[in-house]
């Protein structure tokens, strides 16, 4: 979230009423960028079932890494095929909530190599693309994938031994 204030403005006392505003189309952006990163993540899940190692977006672009023995620009054109394919098919998203306890049932929840959510955190946000990824996250998500628009792998690469990095980007961005 960012704040500006107009030129030099001194920073308001505590209490003082104030205005906003959503600079909605970045807002929108990000959250169809974030929902094709859960595609991907979906897809890779799915067809390897092996976790996240790290990741980063931009508005309209953005990249996930993934514990995968090799890479190839061959995966790089079927990962952009698949998750198409699954942005076609215009899939629900649902914000659904988990108790840790029910959590720790599903290793699936947690995509990530390490979970970086905090054991405090009780009850877990879930984000279902229903049929194909659900797991624990916090962010802004379209309401079916139909909304993120057409996706382009815009390469992979090794990032080292069993980490494996694929960059995309909407086409439209």
């Amino acid at each position: 979230m960012w704040h500006r204030l107009a030129g030099d403005d001194p920073l308001p006392d505590p209490g003082t009423p104030l205005a906003g505003a959503l600079d909605w189309d970045r807002r929108h952006l990000l959250m169809r960028t974030h929902t094709a990163l859960h595609v991907l993540c979906g897809v890779i899940w799915a067809d390897y079932g092996v976790a996240v190692t790290g990741g980063n977006m931009t508005p309209g672009a953005g990249r996930l890494d993934f514990e995968l023995d090799a890479m190839s620009a061959e995966l790089g054109a079927w990962a952009q095929r698949r998750v198409n394919e699954e942005v076609e098919r215009a899939r629900a998203v649902i914000v659904d909530f988990v108790s840790r306890a029910d959590a720790a049932n599903d290793p699936a929840l947690i995509r990530t190599k390490a979970s970086l959510i905090p054991a405090t955190v009780d009850p877990l946000r879930v984000i279902d693309i229903v049929g194909l990824d659900r797991q624990a996250d916090g962010g802004t998500h379209v309401a079916a994938t139909a909304e993120v628009g057409r996706v382009v792998v815009t390469g992979t690469e090794s990032k080292g031994r069993g980490n494996k990095r694929i960059r995309l980007a909407l086409s439209d961005a």
